[in-house]
């Protein structure tokens, strides 16, 4: 191997995209080598470039101080070319976690469509933990009365009560002293020892196939593993697989190899739901699912984050293992496993709750089994409580203990199953309307909505809402929710269902929000503000320059006034031009007096229009100039990285070799640093590396004889921070 192995995380990460036009800072010398056309992909590599650009820059709610990064951690494809791409805020690269997350929605052409993002303070601690790993998992393991299994403590910053605290994580799966199930997110200070936050993930489901009847299911031929979605598996309270061979189980109501049967049948229904219905890779968005068991001695299912389990209804006549039910649980990881994960208040939890619910429903329109048919109720064929009732009625959720079917009867003490209702009528409104008829129940409308509302079927109000989950963040509820499936229905449908999602809020009194998508036929004007790069640094008495670059998102394009604003005495900026017509560019130049002081200056620049929008350039006063000691190359490209950034050259693209011969690449980084340098070429569907020089310095150089076809380089700031020079010769 010819270079370290802690090199290539950042090859693969980068690997993600073909053009990081916003990740680079700097300029080539002398003209690049021709792209030629573009690459396949083209479209997924300006999505993601204009999403890291956006995250790079700060813009808008994706500010972040100069020791915090906004580090990607999923890109998820949609509809007619977007892509969502998920953030996470790190400090001093230690992940925070309850606030700062992020998601932007961007489309082919390099346009951000949408973000949103998790409010976090202006942090500023030590990330230098007193605790030892070990002390915090034993405090963690000793919040429940006995363990099952527990993840490795993950040092983070939790954003709590307005403030950063330094904590060990860790999830602990097992029993409480009153012996009910439990896995609890768990977050122990790391200066004091002491529990900060503890969560509670497990989501309760209130209370031959046997529910199903005789189904096909994706099975190994001796055990009931699934390696297709990810070693999905069904068995015993112990863990294990069942073994055996087909047919598997014998359709008794308690015969435990048939509720795993039914357990798969419906587990395998919602990925397929998913795959075919919207285009989401299964139920963890990478193809896979936790494992399942059944024969729980209770009145219950869950989801905990590491498993799904199954117990038995009130009677004791059969396992809790129908398609709503069992889909309701997995919708539990979906819910999970998108950005933003489940977060903490009750609120968050109803909606994680209905959100179960939703997939409970569509999976059971997908699978449209006659032993089940579809309906919009939970639990209806498994007498949970001994009534022969349901446990929840989505289109008039009082129907149930009276529940709550508006959102302005909800309350920070309303139950979570409960807190379910408002989510859940907004959907069966969408999915079905108020007055659907065909056998269909109504569905009331709450006080002060509209008089009536028609729905868009089960298949697209479905589609909106998985997309609006992929803008969840952190700070999910119910307002957020109407922002992001507003946006969803946008981009992926149109003004119609737009309106029809809008209505559909507007009838369970979710109100208006700041900055919702406007569901009219033209779109309301707007643009988009981004730099490139969005760092530089200067000596004193001398400038540095970047680029501000503008699009048109909604609307006619329009004249944005720029301004620059926090920039610390000595330090002047100026844009050439001050104005422009969005879709164009200025130069904006930071100018350095002599006798400022050194050190890292946030700068925010601010575009003005119809609406305005800002992003952050960060300026270093005294660091080094770019080195040298590359000058026998053909074209060179300088810029400046942060410890832990990547950038691809040329100018965040890529360039065409037409021919076979030697590609020369030439690294000089800041002196005491450790800088790395990959050239990857495009192999029909991704980047792969073809030379990597990573030894432990600030220098590296790659001589490589290639064949014709689209190369890019790849600089790594492994460690250390500053500006460098690269060369390259092509053939």
């Amino acid at each position: 191997m010819l270079y370290r192995t802690r090199c290539t995380a950042a090859a693969a990460a980068l690997a993600l995209t073909a053009c990081l036009a916003g990740a680079v800072a700097g300029s080539a010398s002398a003209a690049s080598p021709a792209p030629q056309p573009a690459p396949p992909e083209r479209g997924r590599s300006l999505a993601l470039a204009a999403a890291d650009q956006a995250a790079s820059s700060g813009l808008d709610g994706l500010r972040h101080g100069p020791d915090e990064k906004l580090v990607r951690t999923s890109v998820t494809p949609w509809a007619d070319g977007l892509f969502y791409t998920a953030y996470q805020r790190t400090y001093r690269g230690v992940p925070v976690h309850g606030g700062g997350d992020a998601v932007v929605l961007a489309d082919s052409s390099g346009t951000v469509r949408n973000l949103a993002a998790a409010a976090s303070p202006a942090l500023s601690l030590s990330t230098r933990a007193t605790v030892p790993a070990a002390a915090a998992a034993a405090t963690a393991r000793a919040q429940l009365a006995s363990v099952e299994e527990a993840t490795e403590p993950e040092l983070t910053v939790l954003v709590k009560d307005g403030k950063g605290v330094l904590a060990w994580h860790v999830l602990v799966a097992g029993r409480t002293a009153r012996n009910t199930p439990s896995g609890l997110d768990t977050y122990v200070d790391a200066t004091t020892g002491k529990v900060v936050r503890a969560t509670e993930k497990v989501r309760h489901a209130d209370g031959r196939g046997y529910h199903n009847g005789n189904v096909t299911i994706d099975t190994a031929a001796t055990s009931m593993t699934d390696t297709g979605r990810g070693s999905f598996k069904c068995g015993g309270q112990n863990g294990s697989a069942y073994t055996g061979s087909s047919p598997w189980g014998n359709g008794g109501a308690n015969d435990l190899v048939t509720a795993c049967v039914d357990i798969m049948y419906a587990a395998q229904r919602e990925s397929d739901m998913l795959k075919q219905w919207f285009g989401y890779n299964g139920i963890n968005g990478q193809g896979g699912m936790v494992p399942a068991r059944a024969g729980l001695s209770e009145v219950n299912a869950y989801y905990d984050g590491t498993k799904t389990t199954y117990g038995r209804n009130q009677n004791g006549t059969m396992q809790l293992t129908g398609i709503d039910v069992v889909a309701h649980e997995y919708g539990h990881e979906i819910f999970d496993k998108t950005p933003g994960s489940s977060g903490s208040s009750n609120e968050n939890g109803g909606m994680n709750e209905s959100t179960g619910d939703i997939f409970g429903a569509l999976t059971e329109h997908f699978a449209n089994n006659p032993n089940d048919t579809p309906d919009y109720t939970v639990g209806e064929k498994l007498n949970f409580l001994g009534d022969n009732k349901p446990i929840r009625y989505m289109y008039n959720p009082s129907l149930a203990n009276n529940d709550p079917n508006c959102y302005n009867q909800l309350s920070s003490g309303t139950e979570v199953h409960a807190a379910a209702g408002p989510q859940n009528h907004w959907f069966y409104l969408l999915a079905e309307g108020s007055n659907p008829g065909g056998g269909k129940p109504a569905s009331p409308i709450c006080a002060g909505g509209p008089s009536s509302v028609t729905g868009i079927g089960i298949q697209k109000a479905g589609k909106i809402f998985m997309g609006a989950l992929l803008m969840k963040t952190s700070a999910w509820n119910h307002p957020a929710a109407r922002k992001a499936t507003l946006a969803s229905a946008k981009n992926t449908y149109g003004s119609a269902e737009c309106q029809a999602v809008k209505a559909a809020w507007d009838a369970i009194r979710v109100p208006a929000q700041s900055g919702e998508t406007d569901c009219g036929g033209t779109n309301t004007p707007d643009f988009t503000l981004a730099l490139d790069p969005t760092s530089g640094s200067a000596q004193p008495g001398a400038s540095v320059t970047a680029t501000v670059k503008t699009s048109t998102v909604g609307g006619d394009p329009q004249t944005v006034q720029l301004s620059a604003s926090g920039q610390p005495g000595g330090v002047t900026v100026s844009f050439s031009p001050s104005s422009v017509t969005s879709g164009n560019a200025a130069t904006m130049t930071v100018s350095v007096a002599a006798g400022t002081p050194n050190g890292t200056y946030p700068i925010t620049v601010t575009g003005t229009g119809s609406a305005t929008h800002s992003v952050t350039y960060t300026l270093a006063v005294g660091t080094t100039t770019p080195p040298t000691g590359c000058e026998n190359t053909e074209y060179t490209y300088r810029g400046t990285l942060a410890s832990g950034q990547s950038a691809a050259q040329p100018d965040g693209s890529y360039y065409w070799s037409a021919t076979s011969g030697t590609h020369t690449g030439c690294l000089r980084g800041p002196a005491g640093t450790d800088f790395d340098l990959y050239l990857q070429k495009w192999n029909g569907s991704g980047w792969v590396n073809v030379a990597v020089s990573g030894t432990e310095g600030e220098n590296e150089d790659i001589s490589y004889n290639g064949s014709p076809g689209y190369y890019r380089y790849v600089i790594h700031a492994y460690s250390g921070s500053g500006a460098y020079t690269l060369g390259l010769s092509a053939p």
